[in-house]
């Protein structure tokens, strides 16, 4: 990630295909989590509680303990690695910290809390099947938005906005 601090990115034309292909790719995933999602379930309460719980009327069985945690331990990792990079690149943006700080914890709260939502209606109350559907339309925006911003400082050409404080700076 030099070359994003340094402003290689500009001159490389290289650095700036590996990124914007990069972008694609992601937006490609985030399509397909979209889909995934809607092909399981809806924006709505009913729709999250069968997903989760079952439904003896269309003979579908809850999810499974092993399952879910099969899902979960695939999604924590991949998820971790997607946003640390995703996120890094967004850090040099020429953004405010307040638009940084947002863009790191937004993202990495939501996918946290999408994960876990889906636990909490299995195993302890479906009333937080509307954790789940606002968790995932949070995530699915803040990853838009974050890769967006991205996309728009790349192609922008502008002077990346990468800076380390120090601890006089920051009192």
């Amino acid at each position: 990630m030099r070359f994003t601090v340094t402003g290689e990115q500009r001159k490389n034309p290289f650095l700036r295909t590996v990124i914007l292909l990069f972008l694609g790719y992601i937006f490609l995933h985030w399509i397909s989590n979209g889909a995934m999602y809607f092909l399981n379930m809806g924006l709505t309460y009913d729709s999250v509680v069968h997903y989760y719980l079952g439904n003896p009327e269309e003979f579908s069985r809850p999810r499974s303990y092993d399952g879910m945690l099969e899902v979960a331990h695939f999604h924590l990792f991949a998820m971790g690695i997607l946003l640390i990079t995703l996120v890094h690149l967004m850090l040099f943006a020429p953004l405010s910290d307040r638009a940084k700080h947002f863009g790191i914890w937004l993202p990495f709260v939501l996918a946290v809390g999408n994960e876990g939502a889906g636990w909490l209606v299995r195993f302890a109350a479906p009333e937080f099947a509307y954790l789940k559907v606002v968790t995932f339309l949070g995530l699915e925006l803040s990853l838009l938005w974050v890769m967006g911003i991205t996309l728009w400082s790349l192609v922008a050409n502008r002077r990346g906005g990468y800076r380390i404080r120090t601890t006089s700076e920051e009192a």
